[in-house]
């Protein structure tokens, strides 16, 4: 349970009772995605594996098992807490005390163990079936040519129409033996009717031309998928296999990048792609990004920046330390967020999928009405009459072509891969379809501060020695102290330390004193780091030196020895793009509001330098989210764009969550619609956009599918149309709608 806890951030907390073979598990804001749910039966069958097949003594209700480990070290190490009432056990995080009022809990089904046998192939020939199905297609047209052409003998010509109909109608006809086997008729199952029907009346050049249309857009419809599939997997199709692992002694040695852990040192030489996630620690180099972030331009990379994996070093040899194994790195969670995105379908691709069977019986239906009433009530022959004029079958035949919603149902699922496939390579990851509808819909844009509009990375802005003189020492000081702690300002201080290439020095004693600062020994003198207030409670009879105030925005530390005082000023930055963004936002007839937990002063200051329309200050997570929901209980939607767990629960009830995708928590990803990699918030601009264009795209495909349906439907009902015309007509409109989605690959973004 613990294991799954930790390879599942979508999970907050998970109960099983295997007395009652019951399994309860918790999630933030959502319900069970079918993902998540067969990841964690999987998890539990592999358990069984790993026991030859049978349950082990903990699903038993037993204490321990002998050949298990599970996860106690995990669970000592206070990231998830224990509790047994029973034979009922629950392992949850350890998180804030309001995070579980959001979580919804939802029970699955226990899981059947059955021996596994055959591993699921890779879906790297699927990128390609267009190909052979474009070969059957063009035999079938080729076939169906000799067989108008070549009359005498007449049986040559019927063989050739024969081998024409096998050909159009191969891969269409497995298709429906397989939805046949699972007691499924749709639109595949129309159009061989339709052919056999035509070969029975004697119109076998009809049959041909409606198979070889239908084959033809069939493999269209592949190669459009493919392509949006070959866009996405060209993002990681050329990672790294192996690493440049360096020993204490500076040795170099080949390593497997899944053998890769956190701490360990590697050498990056141009040229080479970033295996994990690393920070540098020696050297500078420029780093190209644009397969993960968009960004065209190299990055320049020094001391202490992060290099993110998939990523290409281009001009340096750098020496980086992991921060984290493969399976964690933003590569691996990018593809995770992809593949869950392309399972994932938008509220009008569900529609069409609702109704798609009953649509196909009810056109079987309407046909077989139209049959029975052109026979029997206005007495056309049922087959063909003896001048060869069409019959009430030859008519019905026709209905049942151009009422076949073919059109229809890839009008919304070829433009939705492709705007994720167009956004994906430009480091925006929608999480399926109906994020991007939805995204269009958006009328407010709720940011938190910082993070999302500021960096989120403080930055030493000014050091303060006093004597004058004195700064490097300050900083000497001040880094050996704030290496030992885990404060966001403490790591800023070590960061811009190892920019300036400070020497290390040692110290002693070092004690944390919580909500007040750090303290230590060094050369026999006590060395305090922290609060202003809390260093001249310390000294009452050693007056603190009297200094311009820091600013709004700005953070200080003050550093005292008892021969030297010094003060630190940090500072969090506004992102440069930011103003741009809302500027462009307000542009659009959105209306941007910041929810922050920050000081009231602080979030006026930001209203005031970016023109936002709204600020909330000194807000809970709680607040945040009864923010949002306001919005949305009044019928706005809104968007909420955010990076940390306490952003979690918002992202969850807005109707679009956006998550900073560089520096956002695991939580905070799982929760978003969009993830903006790199923590490019210009880029939310860009999915706006193409989330409207979509939108455009996917009516007019509604509009051309339903259309042509219903002007053929008509005409065929009227019998102002052979089914030569129908056929055209019918299969031409579903080249259309897909060579229109495909559009969405090619969409130049302007912002």
């Amino acid at each position: 349970m613990a294991q799954a806890l930790e390879a599942e951030p979508t999970l907050e907390a998970i109960t099983i009772n295997p007395a009652d073979r019951k399994i309860s598990i918790a999630t933030l804001g959502r319900g069970v995605h079918p993902a998540l749910e067969a990841s964690l039966s999987q998890a539990i069958i592999d358990a069984q594996e790993h026991h030859g097949g049978h349950e082990c003594q903990l699903l038993s209700g037993e204490a321990s098992c002998d050949t298990c480990e599970w996860g106690t070290e995990t669970i000592r190490s206070g990231k998830l807490r224990v509790e047994r009432s029973g034979a009922t056990t629950t392992v949850a995080r350890v998180t804030c005390p309001t995070a579980p009022k959001f979580w919804r809990w939802n029970s699955i089904p226990w899981p059947r163990f059955t021996p596994r046998e055959v591993e699921i192939p890779d879906d790297e020939d699927s990128l390609d079936e267009w190909k052979p199905q474009l070969i059957a297609a063009v035999l079938c047209a080729v076939f169906g040519l000799a067989g108008h052409f070549v009359k005498n003998p007449e049986w040559t010509s019927r063989l050739f129409y024969v081998l024409s109909y096998g050909c159009g109608s191969w891969f269409a006809a497995k298709e429906v033996l397989e939805l046949l086997r699972e007691r499924k008729i749709e639109v595949h199952f129309l159009m061989l009717a339709v052919a056999a029907g035509s070969a029975a009346i004697g119109s076998w050049a009809e049959g041909a031309t409606l198979l070889f249309l239908f084959s033809f857009s069939g493999a269209l419809e592949h190669y459009a998928f493919g392509r949006t599939q070959r866009e996405i997997r060209a993002l990681f199709k050329s990672a790294p296999k192996t690493a440049r692992l360096l020993d204490a002694a500076g040795h170099e040695s080949e390593i497997p990048v899944e053998k890769i852990h956190a701490g360990q040192k590697l050498l990056i030489k141009p040229g080479d792609q970033i295996p994990v996630d690393v920070e540098v620690i020696d050297g500078r180099t420029a780093c190209d990004e644009s397969n993960l972030t968009g960004e065209a331009l190299p990055v320049e990379k020094q001391i202490g920046d992060t290099l993110l994996s998939g990523t290409m070093n281009l001009t340096g040899a750098v020496t980086v330390t992991v921060l984290r194994p493969a399976g964690e790195s933003a590569l691996e969670k990018i593809i995770r967020l992809i593949k869950d995105a392309q399972h994932r379908k938008a509220p009008s691709q569900r529609f069409t999928d609702r109704f798609g069977s009953a649509y196909t019986l009810s056109a079987l239906g309407l046909s077989l009405a139209m049959f029975l009433v052109w026979w029997l009530a206005f007495g056309l022959p049922p087959f063909t009459s003896l001048d060869g004029s069409p019959g009430a079958f030859y008519r019905a035949m026709t209905l049942l072509v151009v009422a076949s919603p073919c059109a229809l149902v890839l009008s919304i699922p070829s433009a939705v891969l492709a705007a994720i496939a167009w956004s994906a390579r430009r480091g925006l990851l929608f999480r399926g379809g109906e994020a991007v509808e939805r995204l269009a819909a958006v009328r407010v844009v709720a940011l938190d501060k910082t993070g999302t509009l500021t960096t989120g990375e403080l930055k030493v802005e000014r050091i303060e020695s006093f004597p004058p003189g004195r700064e490097d020492e300050i900083m000497r000081l001040a880094c050996a102290l704030e290496r030992l702690s885990n404060h966001p300002l403490a790591r800023a201080i070590v960061a811009d330390g190892k920019r300036r290439r400070v020497p290390n020095i040692e110290v002693q004693s070092f004690e944390s004193v919580t909500g007040q600062g750090v303290q230590a020994v060094y050369q026999s003198a006590a060395v305090r780091l922290g609060r202003k207030t809390w260093l001249a409670q310390l000294s009452p009879g050693r007056p603190l030196p009297t200094v311009d105030e820091a600013g709004l925005g700005a953070s200080e530390v003050w550093l005292a020895t008892p021969q030297l005082l010094g003060r630190i000023v940090l500072r969090d930055e506004i992102r440069p793009q930011a103003r741009g963004v809302i500027e462009k936002l307000r542009h659009a007839g959105l209306k941007t509001v910041v929810l922050t937990g920050d000081r009231r002063a602080s979030a006026e200051l930001l209203k005031k330098d970016l023109g936002l329309d709204d600020v909330r200050a000194e807000l809970k997570p709680d607040d945040k989210v009864a923010a949002v929901e306001a919005f949305s209980k009044a019928g706005t939607p809104v968007a909420m764009i955010g990076d940390g767990v306490n952003d979690a629960p918002s992202l969850a009830v807005a109707d679009v969550g956006v998550a900073m995708g560089a520096r956002g928590s695991d939580a905070a990803l799982e929760q978003a619609d969009l993830v903006l990699m790199n923590d490019r918030l210009e880029n939310f601009w860009a999915a706006f956009q193409l989330s409207q264009r979509a939108g455009r795209i996917i009516r007019q495909n509604l509009v051309i599918s339903l259309g042509t349906v219903v002007v053929l439907v008509l005409c065929a009902l009227t019998s102002l149309i052979p089914l030569t015309v129908g056929v055209i007509g019918h299969e031409g409109s579903t080249v259309i709608v897909v060579m229109n989605s495909l559009r969405l690959l090619f969409y130049k973004d302007r912002s």
